[in-house]
């Protein structure tokens, strides 16, 4: 399984981004698939995750400002980040977790500047 997330990049205080996230290889048809993401010393943290269900956990950090979404028939994963804070800051990672496998995307920057 490989996992390619993209959509970071550098946005002010209040503006939004949106993280895609898109799963190759084998396919299973129960998983859950979620964001992390790990900011400079700091250790990595849950954002949200979605099982292939549809059922949502959010970090209370990211409520009421992200959603996450996706599709199992493209599996594909994005989260849509809106009011952005300094605070969220950080390397997003997607993952994929699935028959006790965890997997990991490469990452990708997230900047909000004050």
């Amino acid at each position: 399984v490989q996992l390619q997330a993209s959509g970071g990049g550098l946005v002010q205080a209040g503006g939004f981004l949106r993280l895609s996230c898109a799963a190759s290889g084998r396919a299973f048809s129960i998983n859950i698939m979620g964001w992390y993401r790990q900011a400079p010393g700091k250790e990595r943290e849950l954002v949200a995750t979605i099982t292939s269900g549809g059922r949502i956990n959010y970090a209370d950090s990211v409520k009421g400002r992200f959603t996450i979404s996706r599709d199992n028939a493209k599996n594909t994963m994005n989260l849509q980040m809106n009011s952005l804070m300094p605070e969220d800051t950080a390397v997003y990672y997607c993952n994929l977790q699935v028959a006790s496998q965890n997997y990991w995307g490469q990452g990708t920057q997230v900047t909000v500047s004050s």
